[in-house]
């Protein structure tokens, strides 16, 4: 599967992945670089944003808390880490097996039926989720697993990130509704002073929920379906942004994503709950979201399509290029951007 993305030829540096949280180089959260890509490029601070937006404008935000959803596990006596990714609808959970080094456990190793064990219980391989992929498999657990991720999970980590931080650390000014595997990172530099800053600003806000699974997709794998609310409220509200001349800006691609899940082809938003499988690209760009506030993601992470379908694979391919040259940091712990669509 080739994405629209495969094509800009991004390149980030690995020195460029944030190890850390800008708390441990000495910067408040909302002190990350912010790149502004509107009519032209800028830089600024994050708590600066409230020079970036307009009153009358609309921030959506993701109201989703993260889980500490990684749990040692045991497989045939070898250690390793389980990811729990989502519960399904029938009470079974998606899950990712990785090696103790934080790396994808190997595929052929994998088969329905694998038990894999964890504190107090055992997890049961039944076959994998996405068709043709081999990461994310369907499991039984024989124990209540928000119970077990309470006593037992710690955030899902990678190697870039060699320390363990505490869950503060992994949550968001917004997050209400636990359900997220990752932190839904767009928000994490959002600090309730500048929420407030914004407010006083004329800028308005209102929630969305979706629930992130696990993001180390496979090359060529499809973004995972995920579950998502959007309110009737946060409805009405991005419509009459709309019709009254505002700007919808998103709070990260969970955010996008959930939007325009809920959008019909008019670009009016309505209530909707449920499962979202939206790719989203330069063969779906976006209907609804005319700005979008993000982190910085790995080349090849269908992330970037779901930038273009927002900005224009031109201005994200230009983003890129002026982040990598500036050193700006990559990753949850990393700088943001705000990318807005032509016309913006």
């Amino acid at each position: 599967m080739t994405t629209q993305t495969d094509r800009l030829s991004i390149v980030a540096p690995r020195e460029r992945a944030a190890a850390a949280p800008p708390e441990a180089r000495g910067l408040a959260r909302d002190e990350v670089r912010l790149l502004v890509a509107g009519a032209e490029l800028a830089h600024a601070r994050f708590r600066e944003l409230p020079d970036q937006l307009r009153p009358g404008d609309l921030v959506v935000v993701n109201n989703s808390a993260t889980m500490c959803a990684a749990v040692d596990a045991t497989l045939d006596g070898e250690p390793v880490v389980l990811h729990f990714s989502t519960w399904l609808d029938d009470g079974r959970w998606v899950v990712e097996v990785r090696t103790t080094q934080r790396t994808p456990y190997p595929a052929q190793r994998l088969t329905p039926g694998t038990a894999l064990h964890v504190p107090g219980a055992a997890a049961i391989l039944r076959g994998p989720w996405l068709p043709g992929a081999q990461r994310l498999w369907v499991a039984d657990i024989s124990t209540d697993v928000p119970r077990l991720l309470a006593a037992y999970g710690r955030p899902i980590t990678y190697s870039y990130v060699p320390h363990r931080w505490s869950a503060s650390y992994y949550a968001t000014v917004f997050g209400r509704v636990p359900g997220s595997a990752e932190m839904p990172s767009a928000a994490r530099p959002f600090t309730e002073r500048l929420v407030l800053d914004l407010i006083a600003s004329g800028i308005a806000f209102t929630p969305i929920t979706l629930h992130t699974g696990v993001s180390s997709a496979e090359s060529g794998e499809p973004p995972s379906p995920e579950r998502f609310v959007v309110p009737t409220a946060t409805a009405r509200l991005v419509n009459t942004t709309k019709a009254a001349g505002g700007r919808v800006v998103a709070v990260g691609t969970t955010v996008t994503r959930a939007l325009e899940t809920a959008a019909d082809p008019s670009g009016q938003v309505h209530a909707a709950d449920g499962w979202t499988d939206l790719v989203l690209g330069a063969d779906r760009t976006a209907r609804v979201v005319d700005g979008l506030i993000t982190g910085w993601h790995a080349p090849g992470a269908s992330h970037l399509d779901l930038l273009v379908a927002v900005a224009g694979e031109q201005k994200v391919a230009a983003v890129y290029a002026v982040a990598v040259d500036a050193g700006y940091l990559w990753h949850e712990f990393g700088d943001s951007a705000l990318l807005f669509g032509a016309g913006t």
